[in-house]
């Protein structure tokens, strides 16, 4: 406790400090002399949007990507009620879906449609993150929480000529407020109901008087208490112990320093470390929630109970370190740049799979599990990540503009894997313990490129942009213990490998035209190719099953569109269309113990549109508006994956053609939707401040998001999906300069949305979304 109170106070002060800074700081003069005027709310008028898609600072009208931006102010709104920093993001922009099966330390995204529903430890994404310039491989350092956080660029389609192998569906790239040579910060303090706290702050400037060395303190604090009851009373084979608030908590504690160095006019040095420190509940499955033969939610579901006979209570704990260091050279007119970074994690997360106590549903006496039975943890025991990147650049400016670079990486981890008779400490329920039903895989994986990329102004008005990368992914994973017998009989299949090897070399390009007709208007059309690695399912083996591999997919994406600024950027006018193909893509299905599969079908296509819409209409209200509409379908008339199915019945509705095999049944999936991917989003933010006296303003704001027909799994089912998701937040307060204190209310109608499914058995379980948030929030900024 008195860690946790540390830390608490010393994010907290981060945070203050940020807000209140000594009056000095505050009246420091600008470059004219005079006093620094009040920040404007909602952004300058005619400001630009900056981005960095192509490795350089740009405006994104002269970019020839599909780009959304996501500012810090939105991001508080979201996770002023301790919402996942990274989750919070779901349809926040056009195209752009995230959601998780594992808890805060799994998040899955999703773009136009591709990403990937596989739960396992191991498995890959087409969505790359970046964070501070590093790729965040493994999807546990994919879960880094975002704070003190400066932009979000969202890049839709393939990005495989400068950021490489994994990007067929695009980037998600998190840019964190840097050292500068002068006094600034900002911070974030807020609470809410289940005491859900979120602190997040940061402040920084210069170590040295001539600002050639600075800093930048940056940390994160989130706190819920638990709210969640178990109330199961009957016999636990593992010995769970129910009881009144006991899951749904969570805590975590992220801090990060930034040391920015210019030892010379042509040298600058960026030395960055975090550490992540993070407890709390996995995902929260609530068994039978999901009514057969409809998939509306009733929106009088008690959240704030469920019946668990295993799992402990679904304890999840993570911690990750990680230390990078750019160094930016110029060289005459070149500019050469070296990106090397260490990433380490090790943590577990277990959790009951069933979502619900076997008893409840029909199961008794010694054939109790007849009715499901069901619990699994993940353990990452090491996870070691370094890379190297170099680039060598041309300057910014002039008709020909080029990049050239390379990549090394090099990922390796432990991942451990126990199944249910591992835990058991009884036969109460029927199963006899079994303390060697655990597995050790060693994952190595490894990849080099080089690429380049090279602009050329054909004329005033047209640029012609192009890029080639040739990427090598390579695999190995190990099985180093198996699954074995009570008295340790080795019973996975002597015909079986235990040791699978894939590797791909593969190109990957883009080109693309851009014609400015203006400074306001531009006009692009683009093509791109990426490719996503081949993938090694290992965790199969916890059933004594063979691993399952994927060969690499392929992304082929044709795409053009307007950007624009009207009326001194008072309105602003993006619109995308877009088309791909993916051939040899990899998905996911189940088998017959629950355990995700991977296989390749023949290719999926995908068609749709993304507009976003900025208006201020006047210097004291803002609107902003973004839509997307998708079609995607699968294009294999040979794939079938596993439906949830007990005692050769099915347990939901199946729309689409079966296959029973002995008492399981297989769906034809030829012309599906992808999984999460909603055939329409809107989001929509907008905020009126209104004059009061001096700098004093009062102010009303709030966002919505609405998402249409959307699949939770490979197979079409009345269930297993949603449509008319919604959330709505609001806040409204005082603000004086850059300060402002509010209450606010996340997901202000308690809506209830189901936001995934365990498709296994007769569970028909549902994850949902958080219930209503209300509290208070203080923010401010100083610079």
């Amino acid at each position: 406790m008195r860690i946790i109170s540390t830390a608490t106070a010393l994010l907290t002060g981060v945070a203050l400090a940020s807000m209140l800074p000594a009056a000095a700081m505050a009246q420091a003069p600008t470059a004219s002399g005079a006093p620094e005027a009040p920040a404007d709310p909602m952004g300058t008028i005619g400001e630009p949007i900056i981005v960095s898609a192509e490795h350089r600072q740009e405006n994104i009208r002269d970019v020839p990507v599909s780009v959304a931006v996501i500012k810090p102010e939105l991001l508080h709104d979201l996770q002023a009620g301790g919402a996942d920093t990274l989750l919070s993001l779901a349809g926040r922009v056009p195209s752009l879906n995230v959601e998780s099966s594992t808890g805060r330390i799994f998040p899955r995204f999703y773009i136009r449609g591709l990403g990937n529903i596989d739960f396992y430890l191991g498995a890959s994404q087409p969505v790359s993150i970046i964070q501070d310039d590093v790729v965040m491989e493994h999807v546990v350092l994919k879960s880094n929480p975002a704070f003190d956080i400066a932009q979000v660029e969202v890049l839709r389609g393939p990005q495989g000529s400068l950021f490489g192998r994994n990007t067929t569906a695009g980037i998600v790239k998190f840019d964190s407020a840097q050292p500068t040579a002068t006094w600034q910060g900002q911070g974030s303090v807020s609470w809410g109901s289940r005491n859900s706290v979120n602190i997040d702050g940061g402040v920084g400037g210069p170590l040295t008087a001539d600002g050639r060395i600075s800093f930048r303190l940056s940390g994160l604090y989130q706190h819920r208490d638990n709210w969640i009851s178990n109330t199961y009373t009957g016999p636990s084979d593992d010995g769970t112990v129910p009881g009144h608030n006991v899951m749904g908590g969570f805590n975590e504690r992220d801090v990060r320093l930034q040391l920015l160095a210019r030892p010379t006019d042509t040298l600058t040095l960026r030395l960055s470390g975090h550490y992540r420190d993070y407890d709390g509940t996995a995902s929260i499955f609530y068994r039978g929630s999901i009514r057969q033969g409809t998939h509306t939610v009733p929106q009088d579901l008690d959240l704030t109970r469920v019946s668990y006979d295993e799992a402990q209570n679904n304890p999840q704990a993570y911690k990750t370190k990680g230390l990078s260091l750019k160094a930016v050279q110029e060289i005459g007119s070149l500019t050469l740049t070296s990106i090397t970074a260490y990433e380490y994690s090790h943590g577990s997360s277990r959790g009951d799979t069933d979502g619900g106590a076997a008893a409840d549903f029909g199961g008794s006496g010694s054939n109790i599990c007849a009715a499901g039975c069901g619990e699994s943890r993940g353990v990452l025991r090491s996870l070691n990540q370094w890379s190297q990147e170099l680039r060598l650049a041309s300057p910014d400016t002039g008709r020909f503009r080029w990049q050239i670079g390379g990549i090394y990486f090099d990922s390796r981890d432990y991942t451990e894997f126990d199944q249910r008779a591992y835990f058991l400490t009884s036969k109460a329920l029927g199963t006899t313990p079994n303390p060697n039903n655990w597995v050790l895989l060693h994952n190595v994986n490894t990849s080099w490129a080089v690429f380049g990329q090279a602009s050329y102004d054909l004329t005033d008005k047209l640029r012609l942009t192009g890029g080639v990368r040739v990427s090598n992914d390579t695999k190995n994973t190990t099985l180093l213990k198996t699954a074995d017998t009570v008295s340790g009989a080795v019973t996975f299949p002597a015909s079986a490998a235990r040791h699978t090897r894939l590797a791909d070399t593969e190109p990957s390009f883009d080109v693309s035209l851009l014609y400015r007709a203006n400074t306001d208007l531009s006009f692009y059309a683009r093509v791109a190719r990426g490719f996503r690695g081949p993938t090694i399912q290992g965790r199969s083996a916890v059933f004594n099953a063979p691993f399952t591999t994927a060969n690499s997919e392929k992304n082929t994406s044709w795409e053009a569109g307007i950007k624009s600024a009207w009326l001194d950027n008072t309105l602003t006018f993006n619109l995308t269309g877009f088309y791909y193909t993916v051939t040899d893509i990899q998905l996911n299905g189940n088998d017959s113990n629950g355990n995700g599969v991977l296989f390749n079908a023949n290719k999926a296509i995908g068609y749709g549109g993304e507009a976003e819409i900025g208006l201020r209409p006047s210097r004291n209200l803002r609107f902003d508006l973004g839509v997307s509409v998708l079609h995607t379908e699968i294009r294999d008339n040979s794939v079938y994956t596993q439906v949830g199915a007990a005692g050769g019945v099915m347990s939901e509705t199946v729309l689409n053609p079966t296959l029973r095999v002995g008492n399981a049944y297989y769906a034809q999936i030829n012309g599906n939707p992808l999984p999460n991917a909603p055939r329409f989003n809107l989001n929509l933010q907008g905020r009126y401040d209104l004059p009061l006296t001096g700098s004093l303003r009062a102010f009303v704001g709030a966002d919505f998001n609405l998402q249409g027909y959307t699949m939770y799994v490979p197979y079409k089912s009345v269930e297993y999906t949603s449509d008319g998701n919604y959330e709505l937040g609001a806040k409204a307060g005082l603000a004086w300069g850059r300060y402002e204190l509010a209450v606010f209310a996340r997901n202000l109608t308690d809506r209830r949305n189901l936001i995934g499914v365990i498709d296994t058995s007769n569970y028909r379980a549902g994850i949902y979304n958080d219930p209503r948030v209300v509290g208070v929030s203080l923010s401010g900024a100083f610079r």
